[in-house]
């Protein structure tokens, strides 16, 4: 089979008659689930570069799109730690598809984090009720989108080069600034209509499957009773509205670790079952299990992706508590120092994870570079997604803290 047909196949009533899971560790066993059905075939689908149709289906299916939705309209009402544990672990089967899972889990929040009680309210039963997939055109690196007032609407036009999700969402997040001002806004938009086209120009070395591409914004309109936060047209301002890049830098982290440990999975197997020990070092072994350099290897591999769970973890916990707290009770300072913590973690994983998935070569052979055996997915993937926002910067900013006691000030990467 190729492209998305194992996992459409792998899918058929995977879960009918089956009950959503009721605690975080149901929904993990659910994600460990999806994951293996994504690892069957990641590296054929990958090659392939198809619109990930079939992965989505998963996702929705399995019940993970709604993990934090609102329990009274069907959802798993789970916390964030818990989704960040699960974009891990999807990413261990596939990273796109983790990341994918990561930015909708983000966007599905960003009403929660700027928006009205009712905004809130109305979003939440949306997207839970419909099992909806939500994409963003909000890259900051571009020009922002302009939008224009037109009586009781607002109506948003401009270009983003990235709007992961895309082709395979149903909602997509807008952010531009109001014409003539500096007054930035979100709105939350179906994603099928005339006024958004895909350019489908995502082509990139990894995360292939994540339909990153560039999009159009052509005269979309929103009433501004939708626009995020506004009330009578002024915004409503919370220290609170700027934990998105924090929350979204984490679930960074998440995907990178799940992918490093998917790496180190594949390669202990292939070492396991087909690495042959090296016959010309003296002390010759029967099996490369044997080896005392592939066992120091793996050793420190495992060691550094352990510790970076760690950290990880206590990141995510310690966000979580915020996000899930009183929005009034976030102030500046604890924002910057959980900003400062999700920094660290996610340095760390960039350079353990690259390491790890560059030195599962040296540990499995000259033969595991084959092609088929795919093992080069996961350096593609992590490389091409930890470009995202020079690290050094990460690094700077926990030293300022750890030097100075100063935290970094909210912006669009910090």
């Amino acid at each position: 089979m190729t492209d998305t047909a194992t996992v459409a196949a792998s899918l058929d009533d995977r879960w009918l008659g089956t009950e959503r899971p009721t605690d975080a560790a149901g929904w993990l066993v659910r994600a460990r689930e999806v994951a293996d059905i994504l690892a069957s075939d990641a590296v054929e689908r990958d090659n392939a570069n198809g619109t990930p149709y079939a992965e989505v289906r998963v996702l929705k299916q399995s019940g993970l799109v709604t993990l934090l939705g609102p329990t009274v309209h069907g959802g798993g009402g789970q916390t964030w730690d818990t989704a960040y544990r699960v974009i891990r672990e999807v990413a261990r089967g596939d990273g796109s598809i983790g990341q994918l899972l990561g930015y909708h889990y983000l966007w599905a929040w960003a009403a929660r984090l700027v928006a009205t009680d009712e905004q809130i309210a109305a979003v939440e039963e949306l997207y839970t009720v419909g099992n909806l997939l939500f994409g963003g055109a909000v890259n900051p690196r571009d020009s922002d989108l302009i939008v224009t007032e037109d009586g009781d609407q607002l109506v948003f036009t401009g270009r983003k080069s990235f709007s992961t999700g895309g082709q395979v969402s149903d909602l997509t997040v807008l952010e531009g600034v109001l014409d003539g001002t500096d007054t930035h806004i979100f709105a939350i938009v179906p994603t099928a209509q005339p006024g958004i086209v895909f350019a489908g120009d995502w082509d990139n070395l990894g995360q292939r499957l994540t339909e990153s591409g560039s999009v159009e914004i052509t005269g979309v309109r929103v009433d501004w009773a939708s626009a995020a936060g506004f009330v009578g047209k002024v915004f409503q301002p919370l220290t609170y509205n700027t934990l998105n890049v924090p929350a979204i830098q984490l679930v960074f982290a998440n995907f990178y670790l799940g992918i490093a440990q998917g790496a180190l999975e594949t390669a202990t197997a292939y070492t396991r079952s087909k690495s042959r020990a090296w016959p010309y070092g003296g002390d010759d072994k029967q099996r490369a299990s044997d080896e005392w350099y592939i066992l120091e290897g793996y050793g420190q591999l495992q060691s550094k992706l352990w510790a970076d769970e760690a950290l990880i973890d206590r990141a995510g916990a310690e966000i979580s508590a915020v996000l899930h707290d009183a929005r009034e009770n976030l102030t500046e300072r604890r924002r910057g120092e959980i900003a400062v913590r999700v920094a660290a973690a996610k340095l760390r994983i960039v350079e353990d994870g690259l390491e790890t998935t560059t030195k599962v070569f040296e540990l499995t052979g000259a033969r595991a570079s084959a092609n088929a055996v795919g093992l080069d997915i996961f350096w593609r993937n992590l490389r091409t997604h930890s470009l995202h926002d020079p690290l050094p910067y990460k690094k700077r900013e926990v030293g300022q803290y750890v030097l100075l006691g100063e935290v970094p000030e909210p912006s669009w990467y910090t």
